[in-house]
């Protein structure tokens, strides 16, 4: 039941049925950004620094990158269902894992199991839905993706009230109001097991629901030779082993890392930031509640940008609309840099305004990578270009900690301390800004046979709702 050829849509299915099953996967996977809620109850559990507390969703994001890599021709291959439904297995057994790791106070089965297990659930699910729905929305792939990937995105504004809540349940004395509680050993075992089986079933709907379509199929109306006629855009299909050969594969792996360095900047220290762009006297303007309510708020523009620039590249085209995120960050960050400090309103609007570009680079690139090396394994391509994501969730704390480090201690920095960071990575915003105007359409010597692309026969003309 779960092969690819048990779940080939039937005459009439209905293509808006896809975004929401893949949505039920990326909103349960992006419960990755919400750990930073129990991280304090975690480092007094097991009494030990922040940074072995953080290692774990380091290694989650590290797994991430490599499972995309390694499994994508596998996804491609098995299609969706199956891969939704391994996704589902490693990422609730890794909380599993993790739980049992909590009860015994054994670090490294957190380790093994939110980090490991977690992380390659996160990965095989994050790209199992992109090539289904760019080939169910070939009209409108930024549409399509954005809708789904945006969840991943969103992930964190369900998961991190749901986690509180549950931990003031399970521990009726944990206070989720008071960011310097603790929960219960107990009630972060109960949390984990709860988490576990939860998305264990919500990812089950998306498992059960998913459809490729028939060979053949196009929707209602749609002409592949208007999508042509856009530039950049193929009609000819390339391999993911062809893909690396190629050098537009490795300027967008340049672009996507620039892109994502820059935003992590942003989101990795976000709620001290807005505290320290605001110190005077040594006292911050700004209180840890209202610090915390801005990360919510960027976690909001993340999600946003994801869907909104995502549908507008299927209008203006997808390297515009990176001109667009690169270009628009470069001006952004050194606005940010030079003035941020002036007013609370204009820091938190340029601050969103950046998410947003980070967020809408994550939902765009899989319509990119389509545009540049056709349907036939986008999955897999798209797999091997997340690992340019792997490397800047490392190396963009890196570099924003780094000169941190330089300027004094926390909590007594002011906006002054920011400055070396923001004008690094508007550096680094421009070498991603050349390395898209550098992409070009892929030479015909990496293109596949036709009959390994599967085109489309020009006689199937089925619609859909």
């Amino acid at each position: 039941m779960f092969d690819r050829e048990h779940t080939i849509a039937p005459a009439g299915y209905s293509r808006w049925l896809i975004p929401p099953a893949a949505l039920s996967v990326h909103l349960c996977i992006g419960q990755a950004y919400a750990t930073s809620v129990y991280k304090n109850s975690l480092l007094a559990h097991f009494h030990t620094s922040q940074t072995a507390i953080g290692v774990i969703f380091s290694i989650a994001i590290v797994m991430l990158g490599l499972s995309a890599a390694v499994g994508g021709t596998w996804v491609e291959a098995n299609g969706p269902r199956k891969a939704m439904f391994v996704s589902a297995c490693f990422w609730s057994v890794g909380f599993l894992v993790g739980a049992a790791g909590i009860a015994t106070k054994q670090l490294w089965l957190v380790y093994v199991g939110y980090g490991l297990l977690g992380g390659i659930g996160l990965g095989i699910g994050y790209i199992s839905p992109v090539s289904t729905l760019i080939k169910w929305f070939p009209d409108r792939p930024g549409l399509a993706t954005g809708l789904a990937i945006m969840g991943f995105g969103g992930g964190a504004l369900v998961a991190s009230p749901l986690s509180r809540q549950l931990l003031s349940f399970y521990d009726p004395a944990y206070d989720p109001a008071n960011a310097k509680s603790v929960a219960s050993g107990g009630a972060l075992v109960a949390l984990f097991v709860t988490l576990g089986i939860g998305y264990f079933v919500i990812m089950m709907f998306g498992v059960f629901n998913v459809r490729v379509p028939a060979p053949g199929w196009r929707p209602a109306g749609f002409d592949p030779a208007e999508v042509v006629a856009k530039p950049l855009v193929t009609t000819a299909n390339v391999s993911a082993s062809n893909a690396l050969r190629t050098r537009s594969f490795w300027l967008l792996w340049v672009v996507l890392f620039c892109n994502v360095t820059a935003g992590i900047g942003i989101l990795e220290q976000a709620s001290p930031m807005i505290q320290d762009f605001f110190r005077s006297g040594g006292v911050s303007g700004v209180s840890v509640a209202a610090a915390g309510g801005f990360v919510g708020l960027l976690s909001l523009f993340n999600m946003a940008g994801r869907f909104v620039w995502s549908s507008t590249s299927d209008f203006t085209g997808r390297k515009p609309i990176y001109l667009l995120y690169l270009g628009g960050g470069i001006v952004l960050y050194t606005l940010l840099a030079l003035v941020g400090h002036s007013a609370t309103a204009l820091f938190v609007l340029l601050a969103g305004v950046i998410l947003s570009f980070y967020g809408g680079g994550f939902a765009t690139m899989p319509a990119y990578l389509r545009d540049l090396f056709g349907t036939y394994q986008v999955g897999a391509i798209h797999g091997r270009v997340l690992t340019a994501w792997s490397a800047a969730g490392v190396a963009g704390p890196l570099i924003i900690n780094g000169f941190l480090d330089a300027q004094g201690k926390p909590g007594t920095l002011t906006a002054s301390a920011y400055q070396p960071a923001l004008f690094t990575m508007v550096g680094i915003l421009v070498v991603g800004f050349i390395a898209n105007l550098l992409i070009r359409p892929v030479p015909e010597r990496y293109h596949e046979p036709a009959a390994a692309g599967e085109p489309v026969p020009a006689a199937a003309e089925e619609g859909a709702k």
